[in-house]
């Protein structure tokens, strides 16, 4: 689904279209293009409310906003790669994932 601009700021609340212009120029918000008009996903409007969170209730700095993103960022693409790793174990017959398990539990262990 997407969504445009004034329908971020009415599913947000509390943001002006100069804010969010100015979250999606700093390259906070990266909505896509469709020809001259930027498009929102739900994912974009659930991080607007993440700034809008971080900005207003945490009184997070706008220095310190970048780094928070990239790292909930490399969270977010870490669990991605751990789900595509389990599916491919899921795929493996039975004693591969056994050998896998066992291993995983010698190196947890050890950690």
């Amino acid at each position: 689904m997407t969504l445009t601009e004034r329908d971020v700021i009415a599913a947000v609340g509390e943001i002006s279209a100069t804010r969010l212009r100015t979250w999606v120029r700093r390259g906070w918000i990266q909505p896509a293009r469709q020809g001259r008009r930027r498009v929102f996903t739900d994912v974009d409007v659930a991080r607007v409310r993440f700034v809008h969170h971080l900005t207003q209730q945490l009184e997070v700095s706008d220095d310190e906003v970048p780094v928070i993103l990239s790292l909930m960022d490399q969270v977010y693409g870490l669990r991605s790669a751990l789900r595509t790793l389990g599916r491919a174990v899921d795929s493996q017959p039975e004693a591969v994932r056994a050998e896998i398990a066992r291993t995983f539990r010698e190196l947890r262990g050890s950690a």
